[in-house]
């Protein structure tokens, strides 16, 4: 209930805190509110465009798989982010008197945008840990890898991020936040110590594979883009969508003041993950795009690059794993 808590919090310094040491409360949200919510329209834009190319314009291998199910999964959680803030608008501005139920809906708006915001995570994750099998393991990744790995790992992960949402919106409402009852401390503690202390170290780790992997290989010849933009999606991740989580547990252990230099706060971690959501599309495109190419030519061309020279790489992995050569 984050949306909620936040509002609470924002009331709640304003009783404690003098007008005149800071700006207007509803020019200070208006501002970051309209900031986030161009932001997200950036980002829908980018992961829509990747979307429909990897979906319909573009054969798919197991790694496009993934990505789609990120872009969807980016995609939403921009969008619910958005209707969000309109809600945070009104409910810090009182525009329109409170409407009957309104807490049911932003509770089912937040199911949603928790739980794409953690599948976002769970499918940067997995692209890290497969790619990373497949370079260490080449000949088990290309024998015995099952034909539909890729989609069987998202419904799981899909499945995973829907049931820690709801815990996270139906067992630990805003008042057991704010109450920090046991239910919620639970549930607080195993979304961070997924989220920090399981799901980070594991991206970090083979990320940092990746990139020694891209050191070696770029003595010798150009390293696959894909290496490159995995590594980049995980130091963007890492940098951006990180602080909230540290956020959310000083919060909860009201290690934060009740004001709106906190209420600030939020909207800056805000700020970071959505951009965080919205750029992986645009990295793709410059990382993967060739110089004087028209802008749909290069698009396809970009993603094409990067999605599909993976495949030669991996197939050329394979072969010096197991002494295949090519007789010319």
């Amino acid at each position: 209930m984050k949306i909620l808590s936040v509002v609470h919090m924002a009331e709640n310094g304003n009783e404690t805190e003098e007008q005149n040491d800071r700006d207007p409360p509803d020019i200070n949200v208006t501002v970051a509110a309209c900031c986030i919510i161009m932001v997200c329209i950036f980002g829908m834009l980018g992961n829509g465009i990747a979307f429909w190319y990897l979906s319909f314009r573009m054969p798919r291998n197991k790694f496009t798989v993934y990505i789609i199910n990120l872009s969807i999964a980016d995609f939403t959680y921009l969008f619910f982010n958005s209707i969000l803030m309109v809600f945070q608008i009104d409910a810090l501005m009182g525009v329109h008197p409170k409407i009957p139920g309104i807490v049911k809906v932003i509770i089912s708006l937040e199911i949603f945008y928790d739980g794409a915001y953690q599948a976002g995570m769970f499918f940067l994750l997995a692209i890290s840990i497969e790619r990373c099998l497949s370079v260490f393991y080449p000949i088990w990744y290309r024998c015995f890898r099952h034909k539909h790995q890729s989609l069987i790992v998202c419904i799981g992960l899909w499945c995973t991020a829907g049931v820690e949402s709801c815990l996270e919106n139906l067992a630990c409402t805003a008042e057991a936040f704010a109450e920090r009852s046991a239910q919620c401390t639970g549930v607080q503690a195993v979304t961070f110590v997924l989220a920090i202390g399981i799901s980070l170290p594991l991206m970090l780790f083979s990320s940092a594979i990746l990139l020694i992997k891209v050191h070696k290989a770029s003595v010798k010849r150009r390293p696959p883009k894909l290496y490159v933009i995995i590594a980049i999606s995980v130091f963007v991740f890492m940098v951006a969508c990180v602080p909230i989580k540290f956020m959310w547990l000083l919060r909860y252990m009201k290690l934060l003041p009740h004001n709106f230099r906190s209420l600030n706060l939020f909207f800056v971690s805000i700020l970071c993950t959505v951009f965080g959501s919205s750029i992986n599309p645009y990295i793709y495109f410059v990382v993967g795009r060739q110089k004087k190419q028209n802008l749909r030519g290069s698009i396809h061309s970009a993603l094409h690059n990067v999605f599909h020279e993976e495949e030669d790489e991996t197939e050329n992995t394979f072969e010096k794993s197991s002494g295949i050569s090519h007789i010319s």
